[in-house]
């Protein structure tokens, strides 16, 4: 079987759009699943406003219909709404293929977060990019509930996972800053509300993980604050791993990996109880939730480290990967098939 995957989020951006589709990727090809990735690569690009560092690329047409008969998938699936997404939405639609979708990124926040732009008005572009799709993917139950409430369709579930043979209590380094430690792991931007962790009077050391548009804006307001850059691999395990508590303030997140990856490191979590924290922890004893995140931070102290580990033992890539599989839509496209000047390219393509 051949998938095909559209994104506009890949490398060299490093969030947790990417990091799942990676994982997932890695997944479907051991059990024997060809994934062909459309991305940015290749393509034009502009920056995006207020957001340095991040470009948007600008597809052509011609090109997506290239890669797409190139590539000859069973199936099609677009994980975000972008313009990569908005393009092979169009090229489905126009030849009557189905496709899926995934809601992953709340952009009606992010945009208003940053813009004059009201929430609502966000949701109602998200809402019909997914109406047209067979399937939209979500990872959590309260996520669901959320977007049916707000008019989307045709709702299934995508859970995430965890590498726990990376992730361990066992890669533990010393960190030479007084105890406790709090730590964040992600993109230091508005919409991950950091303000929220590094304005709590807390024991201890507040420590930042990953970079972003707002870094140079927190590192001055919070100069008690540790942060330490962006980190991969196994360097990122071993600094998580060496935390007391992971400190996940975000409202805006639909799942938050980081948490599993906190977790499988046998480090408890404090977060708000919204969508996503709610999902992953719930009741168990592996974090704490309160609107009054001091006080979580402090609840989440004392939990077990071997809890923790066991309960990310639970989320596992494999059982993603299947519920993945299972959503999809069969279609098959084929040279043929495609936009002549598409079934031009890949012949000029398999001549050379």
């Amino acid at each position: 079987m051949i998938v095909l995957i559209a994104t506009d989020a890949w490398h060299p951006q490093i969030n947790g759009v990417v990091r799942t589709l990676e994982a997932l990727r890695r997944s479907l090809m051991e059990r024997g699943t060809i994934v062909e990735l459309l991305t940015p690569e290749g393509f034009p690009s502009v920056s995006v406003p207020t957001y340095p560092g991040l470009r948007c690329a600008i597809p052509s047409g011609r090109e997506i219909a290239r890669r797409i008969a190139r590539a000859a998938p069973d199936a099609i699936h677009i994980a975000t709404e972008g313009p990569i997404g908005l393009a092979v939405r169009r090229y489905c639609l126009r030849r009557g293929l189905p496709f899926t979708t995934s809601f992953t990124t709340r952009f009606a926040e992010y945009i208003s977060a940053r813009l004059p732009v009201p929430v609502s008005w966000g949701y109602t572009l998200m809402r019909r990019f997914h109406l047209a799709a067979s399937a939209t993917m979500v990872s959590t139950p309260s996520l669901r509930a959320e977007l049916e409430g707000r008019g989307f369709r045709n709702l299934c579930m995508w859970s995430r996972g965890v590498d726990t043979a990376l992730f361990q209590p066992a890669r533990a380094i010393q960190l030479d800053l007084p105890r406790p430690i709090f730590m964040n792991v992600g993109r230091v931007a508005v919409e991950k509300n950091l303000d929220a962790f590094l304005s709590l009077d807390l024991p201890g050391s507040k420590v930042v993980i990953g970079h972003g548009p707002q870094e140079a804006e927190l590192r001055a307001r919070y100069p008690e604050a540790f942060f330490l850059g962006a980190m991969s691999g196994e360097t990122l395990a071993s600094h998580l791993a060496a935390a007391d508590v992971f400190v996940f303030p975000s409202l805006t997140d639909t799942f938050g990996i980081a948490q599993l990856e906190a977790l499988a490191s046998g480090v408890p979590v404090a977060a708000f109880p919204v969508t996503g924290p709610q999902d992953v922890i719930g009741d168990a004893a592996v974090g704490a939730l309160s609107n009054d995140l001091r006080q979580a931070c402090l609840d989440a102290l004392p939990l077990s480290r071997e809890a923790c580990r066991a309960h990310a033992l639970s989320f596992s890539w494999a059982r993603s990967a299947t519920q993945f599989l299972a959503n999809l839509q069969p279609v098959h496209v084929t040279a043929e098939s495609a936009a002549p000047e598409a079934v031009a390219g890949v012949r000029a393509d398999a001549g050379r």
